[in-house]
């Protein structure tokens, strides 16, 4: 899932972002066509709270994978 993020009108003083969550789908013709799912007005600092979290999840998931290919890797030297 994709994200289009924009600006949005301040509450305030607190800059708010509009994040347009969106996916790629096939129309009846079969060319691809982006559709929004849902969109969501948040804070700009809880915006970037949630994206650094999601970049340490990612950042997680990529170790756990490094470390599976090095163990496969060494199986494979092995023999």
């Amino acid at each position: 899932m994709s994200k289009v993020i924009g600006a949005a009108e301040a509450v305030e003083s607190t800059k708010m972002v509009e994040i347009k969550h969106t996916r790629v789908m096939k129309d009846a013709e079969g060319k691809d066509v982006t559709v929004v799912d849902y969109s969501e007005t948040i804070s700009v600092d809880e915006a970037i709270l949630q994206a650094e979290g999601n970049k340490a999840s990612l950042e997680a998931s990529l170790a756990d994978v490094d470390k599976e290919l090095e163990d496969l890797n060494a199986l494979k030297d092995a023999e």
